[in-house]
């Protein structure tokens, strides 16, 4: 049978007790479009994608997104399983998972979908094997354009399938899996992050979780912290005031960020509305320029966006950091203008009282013999992006007693 989202199924039980969900694992809904990874239209294909949650639960729940959809998306069965490192399926750990009591779900176009409570217990930082089956042709999938997880397309319905076949082809994007919640068996928080492409992980290796969200989320793990999970609200070229790749930050806060199951404590990492507007503008630059319209920002402007951030974010309870802007000198990006805008940026940050944290990532990052720079062994060669090193070097910088 298939529920529409439109139409409630009529459930013959009363619902079971509201218990305590959070958010374990995010991943922040982009359309498809050119400047995010190439994502071809679906039909009759299993997506199986492999996600590492942070905290672990008892019972989990999906989140799927057809936000960006043009049309209904139809997922025709979906299953869940605890994964190895490769993406193997660990024995009798499969699950399916239902919407409304039904195996089959239409979503509407512009809608996200939220399955039934699925009975398995998955430990903190552990991988999920999560598979849909989309029977019908899918034109847009709502989709998340830096792919660090591992991810195939299968021919029909692979659901039930424990190992993959070798038509599997390599995904090129997160697809329509936006979120992860368990419910956990001590009470805990979650920390959302808000961010650009340093937050998405943009330089780290792929398929290895050493994004420094991923990295904080061990740390806070071995540290016995009663806040575990962490979500990764980055989009690689993101900005607060404007819209590039990926809606605004500013207009999917409550999204992406407020609405996060368990919220206790937000992050604001977001440094590309100075990147772009003090940007050269050149041959270099030029191709990179086109992706982002909209108006050039100043300093003030940046600073009331933290603000208005960290406004919202208090109005939900949740304590407030801000990470400081890290240097960018030597990459395309860069000039003398746009640096001291930093450094003015960063400055307010440290000093202003605004939040009740300051990440420095800036100094962390920073060569002493040059603080414009990023310091050679922590850039993915580019001089704007970490490496792993990099991304470990902020993790590990993070006071964890900011959590407890």
């Amino acid at each position: 049978m298939n529920s529409t989202l439109t139409t409630p199924a009529s459930l013959d039980d009363p619902a079971p007790a509201a218990a305590a969900w959070v958010r374990t694992w995010g991943a922040a809904p982009q359309a498809p479009d050119n400047s995010v990874s190439s994502v071809e239209p679906f039909e009759n294909a299993t997506l199986r994608q492999v996600v590492r949650i942070s905290g672990g639960g008892h019972h989990l729940r999906i989140r799927i997104s057809n936000e960006y959809g043009t049309a209904p998306l139809t997922i025709g069965a979906a299953r869940v399983a605890l994964a190895d490192a490769d993406g193997a399926i660990q024995d009798s750990s499969s699950r399916a998972i239902t919407f409304g009591r039904q195996s089959t779900v239409t979503v509407p176009a512009g809608a996200p979908a939220l399955s039934d409570p699925v009975d398995l217990t998955v430990p903190a930082l552990s991988r999920l094997a999560i598979s849909l089956y989309l029977p019908g042709r899918v034109h847009t999938a709502t989709c998340h354009g830096t792919f660090h997880t591992l991810g195939w397309l299968i021919p029909g319905d692979a659901t039930t399938r424990t190992a993959l076949p070798a038509k599997a082809a390599p995904l090129p994007a997160q697809a329509l899996i936006t979120a992860v919640e368990v419910q956990p068996d001590t009470p805990t928080q979650a920390i959302t992050v808000l961010g650009d492409s340093r937050v998405d992980g943009i330089g780290s290796t792929p398929g290895t979780d050493r994004r420094w969200t991923d990295l904080l989320a061990e740390r806070l793990h071995a540290h016995g912290s009663r806040t575990r999970c962490v979500v990764n609200q980055g989009i690689g070229g993101n900005r607060l005031l404007t819209e590039g790749i990926g809606t605004a930050a500013l207009a999917r806060f409550d999204r992406d960020i407020l609405a996060t199951p368990g919220l206790g404590h937000v992050v604001i990492a977001v440094g590309n509305d100075l990147v772009f507007s003090f940007a050269p503008r050149n041959e270099e630059t030029a191709a990179l320029l086109a992706v982002f319209p909209g108006e050039p920002v100043g300093v003030d402007d940046i600073i009331a966006a933290h603000l208005q951030a960290a406004a919202r974010a208090r109005a939900h309870g949740a304590k407030v950091y801000a990470a400081t802007i890290a240097p960018y000198g030597g990459s395309d990006m860069y000039t003398p203008k746009g640096d001291k805008a930093r450094e003015q940026i960063n400055d307010w940050i440290r000093t202003s009282g605004a939040f009740d944290a300051v990440l420095d990532f800036d100094a962390v990052w920073r060569d002493p013999a040059d603080p414009s720079r990023i310091h050679d062994d922590l850039h993915m060669g580019d001089h704007l992006h970490g490496n792993d090193a990099g991304y470990a070097a902020l993790a590990e910088s993070i006071d964890l007693s900011l959590f407890d």
